[in-house]
């Protein structure tokens, strides 16, 4: 079973400062915490992968008709105090694996080297229906 890994930015259930005040040893802190998570993960052959998300400063909206040029807005505005920050994309055997997973990533160290506490929503990804059967 595949499940994507959702980290948010900004959305903590605890009193957690945004990572702008953070010094530069509480940053490397989690970044070691993810790195060694995602290392642990690709040993045990359940990561797929793993990406950090630019900001919402250079995201784009494209819609489009299929006829026309498509229309290109820019993403949510900076002033938004939550963005999708990364994602994991992990395969395992159960929705618990992947709950423990989350768990562990939403406990990574902050300020201070207290946990962030950051929500981590979990999605199953769904396989195209067989046309064949439809």
């Amino acid at each position: 079973m595949r499940f994507m890994l959702l980290q948010n930015y900004g959305q903590v259930e605890s009193d957690c400062p945004p990572m702008t005040e953070w010094t530069p040893e509480d940053i490397q802190a989690h970044i070691t915490f993810q790195q060694v998570l995602n290392q642990e993960l690709t040993d045990l052959g359940e990561l797929v992968d793993a990406q950090g998300l630019a900001g919402p400063e250079v995201a784009k909206f494209v819609v489009s008709d299929g006829k026309s040029a498509p229309v290109v807005t820019d993403g949510p505005y900076p002033e938004s105090k939550e963005l999708l920050a990364g994602y994991r994309i992990v395969d395992v055997d159960s929705v618990e694996r992947a709950i423990e997973i989350a768990a562990r990533a939403s406990a990574a160290p902050a300020f201070h080297g207290e946990p962030i506490r950051q929500p981590i929503e979990i999605r199953q990804i769904m396989a195209a229906p067989d046309p064949e059967l439809l």
